[in-house]
C-alpha cells in the first residue's frame, strides 16, 4: 500500500514538474509580449521606472506602497499582488549599477497584468502575496555606481543598518515575515562558469547563514529553488551557469535574510555574447523567476534533491572580451611568443546615460587557463607598431571623410588633427585621434596599457586592434565602437 502510495505521489510530482516546464517555454516564447519596452538599456534612474510605479498605482491588481526613502530623498517603492499566505519578496539593484533584474521585473509585473497564463496565474495569486521592490539604491543607480550616496555597499550593511536604504529593506523583510526571498544583482561580465569558456550568463547562490554552512529547511528550500531555475537556464543558456562561493559574510543582506528565516536566492546576472546591454540575460530572469514562483505556489520544489545543487558548476573569473594566443612579439632584437587578454573597459559619459570604451591589457604571458569572448590563434601573426597617418586634418568631417579600411590596411592607427574639439572625449571613429604634437610612442606591451597594434603576416597587415577590438581587415566589417584621444 505504501509503495502503491509513493508511486502515485512521484507520478503526480512528475506531472507537475511536466507541467512546468511546458509554461516555461510559453514563457519564453512570448517575452516579447510582456517586455516593457520603456526600459532597454542598463543605465536606467528612478525617473525612468517612475512612471510605470504610477500606472501600477492606479491598478486595482496592484498594491503600491512608499516604503522608505533614499539618502538623496528618492522613494524607494514596493509593488505587491497576491492574496496568498506564502510571502515572495524579490529587491533589485540594492547595487545602482546592476540593474538587469530591476528591467526584468517590470517584464513580469507586465505578465501579470495581462489576460493571458489565466489559471497559472490564479494558482499564483491564490497561494502567494508577491511582492516587488525593484530599485533599492536610487541614488547609486543616478550615478551608475555600486555604493549609495554615504557611499556605503548597502549588501555590507544589514549589521549596523547605517543607511535608510539598508533600514527600509530591513523593515520590509520584517514586516512581511517573508517565507523566500530573491536577492538580486549584476555580476561582472568576466565570470566564467568553472573549467569552461562559456561566461556565467546567471550565477546563484543559497547564502550561508553561518559559519558552519549548515542546511536547515530554509536553506535547504533555496537550494531547491536554484537547482529548479539551473534546469530551465540549461535549455536556454547550456553551460552558463555558475555558483557562488558560500563562505559566511556576517555583514551581508543575504546571508542575514537567510538567517532570519526567509529562504534566501541570490541572482546575478553576468554576460552574454554580443549581448552589451544585458537584454538577452533580461528574458532570463524573466523565464526563470517567473518559473520559480510558479514552482513555489505548486510546492513541486519540494521533491527536488538538495544534492543537485552542488552540481553546479562554481564561479570562475577566467574570462576576457578579447584573447590573443601565440602572437609573435619582436622586443630588442629577439622574438617572443606571446598570449594578451583584453578587456574593453566602459567609461561612463558625464551624465551616466551612456558609455564609451577605454580598453586595457588586462594580463599577458601563458594564459592557457583562460578564455575570451572572442579568441584569434595569432601563431602566424607578428604584432606590428600602429603609425600615426602623415597628413593633418583640420575637421572631424574631414576624419569621417577618411577610407578607414585603407587605412588599417597601411598600418594607420592614429589620425593628426590640428585641432580636436573640446567637448570630446573619446574619437567617434575606428582610428585613435592625436593632437598637433603628440608623439605616438613606441609600443612596448604591458598590463594597463591600451591595444594598439597590428597583426601581420607575410608582410600583410591581416587584422587591427584598435581601443581593444579586433578587426579582420579582409573584411568590409569594422566593428570599433570608439577610438582614444592623445593629446
Amino acid at each position: 500500500m505504501k509503495k502503491t502510495a509513493l508511486l502515485f505521489m512521484g507520478f503526480i510530482s512528475f506531472l507537475g514538474m511536466g507541467q512546468i516546464e511546458n509554461i516555461t517555454t510559453q514563457l519564453y516564447d512570448t517575452y516579447e509580449t510582456y517586455k516593457e519596452t520603456t526600459l532597454g538599456k542598463r543605465r536606467i534612474k528612478r525617473s525612468d521606472i517612475q512612471p510605470l510605479i504610477e500606472s501600477f498605482s492606479g491598478n486595482p491588481k496592484f498594491k503600491v506602497t512608499t516604503v522608505g526613502k533614499s539618502i538623496g530623498g528618492k522613494d524607494l517603492s514596493l509593488i505587491s499582488l497576491g492574496s496568498g499566505e506564502t510571502n515572495v519578496f524579490l529587491w533589485s539593484q540594492m547595487h545602482g549599477d546592476e540593474p538587469t533584474a530591476t528591467q526584468a521585473i517590470f517584464d513580469i509585473l507586465n505578465f501579470f497584468d495581462s489576460p493571458d497564463f489565466k489559471a497559472e496565474k490564479e494558482a499564483i495569486l491564490a497561494n502567494l502575496t508577491v511582492h516587488f521592490l525593484p530599485m533599492l539604491n536610487p541614488d547609486g543607480a543616478e550615478l551608475f555606481q555600486r555604493r549609495n550616496l554615504l557611499g556605503v555597499d548597502i549588501n555590507r550593511d544589514a549589521i549596523r543598518l547605517q543607511s535608510p536604504e539598508s533600514q527600509t529593506l530591513k523593515r520590509v523583510r520584517d514586516s512581511l515575515d517573508a517565507d523566500f526571498g530573491f536577492n538580486l544583482h549584476d555580476q561582472s561580465t568576466y565570470y566564467n562558469a568553472e573549467r569552461t569558456e562559456k561566461p556565467a550568463t546567471i550565477s546563484y547562490l543559497a547564502p550561508a547563514y553561518n559559519y558552519e554552512k549548515e542546511i536547515n529547511e530554509t536553506r535547504g528550500n533555496a537550494m531547491k529553488i536554484i537547482v529548479f531555475m539551473n534546469d530551465i537556464l540549461q535549455k536556454y543558456a547550456p553551460g552558463q551557469v555558475g555558483r557562488y562561493n558560500d563562505d559566511f559574510e556576517p555583514r551581508a543582506f543575504g546571508d542575514n535574510i537567510q538567517k532570519w528565516g526567509t529562504s534566501t536566492i541570490l541572482i546575478e546576472s553576468g554576460g552574454y555574447p554580443e549581448d552589451p546591454e544585458k537584454q538577452e540575460i533580461r528574458k532570463l530572469n524573466y523565464v526563470s523567476i517567473l518559473s520559480a514562483i510558479y514552482t513555489i505556489a505548486k510546492q513541486s520544489y519540494k521533491t527536488i534533491s538538495i544534492s543537485e545543487y552542488e552540481k553546479i558548476p562554481e564561479n570562475d573569473r577566467k574570462l576576457f572580451d578579447l584573447k590573443i594566443v601565440a602572437a609573435n612579439y619582436e622586443l630588442r632584437g629577439n622574438t617572443y611568443v606571446i598570449d594578451l587578454g583584453i578587456n574593453q573597459v566602459e567609461v561612463d559619459y558625464q551624465d551616466h546615460n551612456g558609455f564609451w570604451y577605454s580598453s586595457r591589457i588586462l594580463d599577458q604571458g601563458d594564459l592557457s587557463t583562460y578564455y575570451g569572448y572572442q579568441t584569434l590563434n595569432a601563431s602566424d601573426y607578428t604584432i606590428k607598431q600602429a603609425k600615426a597617418y602623415p597628413k593633418t586634418l583640420t575637421t572631424m568631417n574631414e576624419v569621417k571623410a577618411i577610407n578607414f579600411k585603407d587605412l588599417l590596411q597601411q598600418g594607420y592607427g592614429f589620425v593628426r588633427m590640428a585641432t580636436i574639439p573640446a567637448k570630446q572625449v573619446n574619437a567617434p571613429f575606428p582610428v585613435h585621434l592625436i593632437g598637433p604634437n603628440y608623439k605616438v610612442p613606441q609600443l612596448f606591451l604591458e598590463p594597463g596599457i591600451n591595444p594598439t597594434f597590428f597583426l601581420e603576416k607575410d608582410g600583410k597587415m591581416a587584422f587591427a586592434v584598435i581601443n581593444g577590438f579586433l578587426v579582420d581587415l579582409t573584411s568590409n566589417v569594422i566593428n570599433i565602437p570608439n577610438g582614444m584621444i592623445y593629446k
